[in-house]
């Protein structure tokens, strides 16, 4: 049985994960499931398939993590669909939205300030987190305030699209605020 099983995992690796079928299923025993969701018991595979060829249906592997490994008679072609159909699902329901920064100095020039804006906004509008970074140097770090109105002006500027999930706050050097987009930001039009 563990020689059975090696070649399983080998197959599976090699076949990205596609479901084991009919012929390709080397259990000799496994509990089987008709097209109905009856169970119809352990069987061995012989009497599996031979089952599932009297319907004109496939024999498809579902778990094999039990003992025995459970197979279910199906229409491949509508088995496959559906699979593939709750995955599209799933990531269509998932979304990773990932921490992006933008960094300046308290001395920023507007046009450069501009350019942040405009990354901070094509962040925001991808979905997105931004972290809004003010750098010190050497004893810049006596204007603190100067740093928490910058992290301000850039908050007002961006309040159609973003709000403030943290408040500017000092990370060792660094005066950092995040803002994560306005469920309508994607809507919107710059």
């Amino acid at each position: 049985m563990g020689l059975v099983l090696e070649k399983y995992k080998n197959f599976k690796k090699t076949n990205h994960d596609m479901p084991i079928i009919n012929e390709r299923i080397t259990f000799p025993t496994v509990r089987l499931i008709d097209f109905n969701g009856i169970q119809l018991g352990v069987l061995n595979i012989k009497e599996a398939l031979q089952i599932a060829g009297k319907e004109n249906l496939d024999l498809v592997l579902i778990s094999d993590k039990s003992n025995p490994p459970v197979c279910r008679i199906v229409d491949y072609g509508k088995y496959k669909f559906s699979q593939e159909k709750k995955a599209k699902e799933a990531r269509k329901k998932q979304h990773n939205s990932s921490l992006k920064e933008v960094k300046m100095r308290y001395k920023i020039e507007e046009h450069d300030y501009q350019v942040r804006i405009n990354q901070a906004l094509r962040f925001l509008q991808a979905n997105d987190k931004v972290k809004a970074t003010v750098t010190f140097r050497g004893r810049e770090i006596q204007h603190i305030n100067l740093a928490i109105e910058l992290l301000q002006k850039m908050a007002n500027d961006l309040e159609n699209f973003a709000d403030i999930q943290q408040l500017p706050s000092r990370d060792g050097k660094n005066m950092v605020m995040i803002l994560i987009p306005k469920n309508n930001s994607r809507n919107k039009d710059t």
